[in-house]
């Protein structure tokens, strides 16, 4: 029995110690502050763990730990410092000094009117003291919907602003509204399809998404939904003027495109518990604590109970056992937390070091689909005939990305043009890569999306997507059509529903990362994996496409990021680690074409 642990050479150790002890000065460069005396403590506690913490398997997984966080990047465009909570982004020098750029500079840019206010959410600062300021917009103290935007900015002088196709006026509403709060709460709950156990007071908002600034409300509902047993959570804006639904923004993201719904698909492998007063329970403390729970089969999760044993062998390799689906899903939320921290510097989701918790066996026991909720992941059990539980390693990363994607960017899902399909992307993205990162030997990396639901796929061939040609589907779409998607079609199972709008930028991604080659097991050729012809498009690797990417995600994305700006942004992303005349750059614009996104 052995502990699964990520192993971290010591430069890499010691560059997580530097950024969790930067402070920011106001001339813009880094000063670094005194390491505080937690290594003795923090050595202390993974002993602990891995005497108590024994595992299954003789083969667990170790991520590399590289000596740069981008492979072959420019010195100087690696991470040097982020922030761990809005909070603390908020009240740091580089808000600050991003908030004085708003207020001059660069006011005309974002349309800033006399009222307007910015918030700092998230800051990532380079080596090179470039910084990188997420901010949230208000108006006379209001949140202002698809508000955001990202200042870039260098030894206090404006490099360039990150934003959507929002907020390109200087007009701004009212803020008296015309009907009451409590009007608003039944229009929500008129809205919502299902049955409402829960609803927040109505909030004031500025709404501003593909529409000129309006006030509204906001009415965030949960529920049981009718004919779908995804957990119901949505945000609803209404018009404070006339109570007209303007949006309703799903906060339930899936993994599946459509489904009625010791491990299962990795074998024997390493899992870290926690020891409890009679065995162990799967929690583990070398991960913030991320936790994975039994859901007994119910639309809920208040009535879950915690996965307990007596000598910390968890399942049996089938359904038969409870605790097997439960080992992949804790095995995957390790590996997808090993792979951020490893590769991309991040500490967790929300990069504080915590972890999450997982649901597994969630909803009636036909449930094709596993689905983040905005703080947890949950996982259905397939049908048992099709499909077996949507614990799948790649399942598993895609979902932890979507919450990357919504404590970075927070890329629109449903009912906003293209970055539903980006949101979408970026999760099949770093689920393949997490997949990779791992190299089990019975589910080896590729570029297909949880093939290992399937319980009958020989060659591995069937998949909910193939990231390469998700068009297979008869559904999706892996180039980007003229004049892009449209808002109105994007819901769900809507003609551009995210999950097949995403389809461009998986073609994107493959192509980046293995050039116009044909995927092994698949007779496709090369002008069947283009859009516009260019057979000779040859990839840099999963490596950098990941850096681009991530780099992209964190920095250059916002809320409303259509593909077009996906495009300037990676290029950009592109720019900043490998240089504009690098053939890294030339690949990202070579492959963007050829999905048709110019």
């Amino acid at each position: 029995m052995q502990l699964k642990t990520a192993v971290l050479s010591t430069a890499i150790v010691g560059a997580i110690a530097v950024l969790a002890t930067v402070s920011l000065s106001s001339s813009g460069s880094t000063t670094l502050a005194a390491a505080p005396a937690t290594a003795p403590a923090a050595a202390a506690t993974t002993a602990h763990a891995a005497a108590v913490a024994a595992t299954r398997v003789a083969t667990p997984h170790v991520a590399q730990a590289p000596s740069q966080l981008a492979v072959g990047a420019r010195p100087g465009s690696d991470l040097l410092a982020a922030s761990t909570s809005p909070e603390q982004a908020a009240a740091s020098p580089a808000a600050q000094r991003a908030r004085g750029l708003l207020e001059t500079v660069a006011a005309d840019e974002v349309h800033r009117a006399k009222a307007d206010g910015f918030v700092a959410r998230d800051v990532m600062i380079d080596r090179d003291g470039t910084e990188h300021v997420r901010m949230e917009r208000t108006y006379r103290g209001l949140p202002v919907v698809g508000g955001d935007l990202v200042v870039h900015s260098r030894n206090g002088e404006l490099k360039s602003i990150s934003q959507g196709d929002n907020m390109r006026s200087f007009g701004r509403p009212a803020i008296e509204p015309k009907i009451s709060a409590e009007q608003a709460k039944v229009e929500a709950g008129a809205a919502f399809d299902g049955t409402v156990t829960a609803m927040t007071p109505a909030a004031l908002v500025i709404f501003a998404r593909g529409t000129e600034p309006t006030l509204a409300y906001q009415v965030d509902v949960t529920g049981d939904r009718r004919n779908d047993p995804a957990p119901g959570l949505i945000s609803y804006y209404l018009d404070a003027a006339t109570g007209k639904l303007l949006q309703e923004d799903d906060r339930v993201h899936s993994a599946a495109a459509n489904g009625t719904g010791k491990t299962l698909t990795l074998g024997n492998v390493g899992l870290v518990s926690n020891s409890i007063s009679g065995g162990y329970t799967l929690t583990d403390p070398t991960r913030g604590n991320g936790q994975t729970l039994d859901a007994r089969n119910q639309s809920g999760t208040s009535g879950a109970v915690a996965f307990n044993d007596s000598d910390n062998v968890w399942g049996n390799n089938t359904t038969s056992d409870r605790a097997s689906a439960a080992a992949d899903a804790h095995y995957g939320v390790a590996a997808t937390f090993d792979y951020f921290k490893n590769v991309h510097g991040r500490s967790g989701i929300f990069n504080n070091g915590q972890g999450v918790k997982s649901y597994v066996h969630y909803g009636p026991t036909n449930l094709v689909n596993a689905y983040w909720t905005g703080s947890a992941m949950v996982y259905g059990d397939g049908d048992g005939v099709t499909y077996r539980p949507l614990v799948a390693l790649d399942v598993a990363g895609h979902e932890m990305a979507h919450g990357v994607t919504g404590a970075t960017a927070r890329l629109g899902y449903y009912n906003i043009k293209d970055s539903g399909g980006l949101n979408e992307a970026t999760s099949d993205i770093f689920g393949t890569l997490v997949e990779f990162s791992v190299g089990n030997a019975n589910d080896p990396g590729d570029y297909l999306l949880g093939e290992e639901v399937y319980i009958n796929n020989p060659g591995d061939t069937k998949a909910l997507r193939l990231m390469f040609k998700q068009d297979a589907d008869g559904r999706s779409f892996s180039c980007y059509p003229v004049g892009g998607f449209t808002a109105s079609q994007t819901g769900q199972n809507g003609k551009y529903d995210p999950h097949l709008s995403s389809g461009v930028g998986n073609r994107f991604f493959y192509l980046l990362a293995e050039g116009a080659v044909k995927p092994a097991g698949f007779n496709y050729t090369p002008s069947q994996l283009v859009c516009n012809g260019d057979t000779a498009i040859a990839g840099i690797g999963r490596a950098k496409a990941g850096a681009i990417w991530y780099r992209a995600l964190t920095r250059y994305f916002v809320s409303s990021t259509t593909y077009p700006q996906a495009r300037t942004a990676t290029l950009q992303a592109a720019t900043d680690l490998y240089g504009n005349t690098s053939n890294e750059y030339k690949a990202v614009a070579r492959a963007w074409s050829a999905v048709s996104v110019n």
